[in-house]
């Protein structure tokens, strides 16, 4: 197939896009931008998401269809603001979407939400999950069906705040020559509406065995986990956040520590980036967004995706987006 990097979405404003196959086609669950004339600032309190769409492709060079209203914050009880990136799992007949978002005290946590079917519409459950914090959720599903769900993002996602295990609203990222935060990892219990464990950081290290700092930005954790599996190692890809890239790590644990390989992604239009990778039908895809669509601001975002692709020893072969 062709490189594929039109919008693909062109009738709301989408972004964060978790992709997966169901049922021999991909499905996309996107956060759904809301146009608005408010400040852009390091909080993030641009991205007013309140909904979910979910989205069909039958093929890889099909047209997405909009599936419909898949979840409203409005029927989440604790839910006030910002339904921002989600991801999805199917597990006991059911789909399962695991979604951020600010509780009655303005706090991140995590919710979920289950259908019978892939689009939706979701059920949400009346309690956010026990002990979660911050945001975009990433269900990772290993070979033995075990569930993981990695997650976490600095500033807007707070996820500096909680260095100490317990919420600061003080609280700030190291200094830059101290190890970076890190992301964090928690199994799901098989109903997968609980942390079956305290969540663990992911460790990861640089070419020397070492933390990587706070400080290096071109590699440090910023937010938007996503893992997956390719011959045996677990990947674990994420955004640098202030430099702008997607880059990966890999290790033969999913609880890490992971040690860093180098970059899936070149900057794209707009501030964030943010992505998922699967397998389809023998060939690999990227599914990220950009600001195209809205000529560069940054809460009004569109995805897109394009093959990914590795080579013999298992690198990813980086993407330039406009090449």
């Amino acid at each position: 197939m062709a490189q594929q990097r039109k919008p693909l979405i062109t009738h709301m404003f989408t972004a964060d896009p978790s992709a997966h196959v169901f049922n021999d086609k991909l499905y996309i669950y996107p956060s759904h931008d809301i146009p608005h004339d408010g400040e852009d600032n390091d909080n993030g309190d641009e991205y007013q998401m309140e909904d979910y769409h979910v989205f069909r492709m039958d093929n890889e060079t099909a047209d997405p269809v909009d599936c419909g209203l898949a979840l409203s914050q409005y029927d989440v009880p604790w839910v006030s603001t910002q339904m921002w990136a989600p991801d999805v799992a199917f597990k006991n007949g059911k789909y399962y979407l695991v979604f951020p978002a600010r509780d009655k005290d303005g706090n991140f946590r995590l919710g979920i939400a289950t259908s019978k079917v892939p689009e939706g519409p979701f059920k949400p459950e009346p309690e956010c999950i026990k002990g979660s914090f911050s945001i975009d959720p990433c269900a990772f599903e290993d070979e033995d069906g075990k569930v993981y769900m990695c997650f976490g993002g600095l500033w807007g996602g707070q996820l500096e705040k909680y260095r100490t295990g317990m919420f600061d609203p003080n609280g700030t990222e190291p200094a830059k020559d101290e190890n970076a935060v890190c992301p964090k990892i928690a199994l799901m219990k098989d109903n997968m509406l609980e942390f079956a464990e305290t969540p663990r950081d992911i460790v990861i290290l640089d070419e020397n065995g070492a933390p990587i700092k706070a400080g290096d930005e071109d590699r440090r954790y910023f937010e938007d986990p996503w893992m997956f599996k390719y011959k045996g190692k677990y990947y674990f890809t994420y955004s640098t956040g202030t430099t702008h890239y997607i880059v990966y790590a890999v290790s033969d644990n999913p609880y890490g520590p992971f040690t860093y390989q180098g970059r899936i992604l070149e900057p794209v239009l707009g501030w964030t980036t943010h992505h998922s990778i699967l397998e389809y039908h023998g060939k690999w895809y990227l599914f990220y967004h950009d600001c195209e669509l809205s000529n560069g601001i940054n809460h009004r975002r569109n995805v897109k995706f394009t093959e990914l692709n590795f080579d013999a020893s298992g690198k990813i072969i980086t993407i330039f987006p406009y090449k």
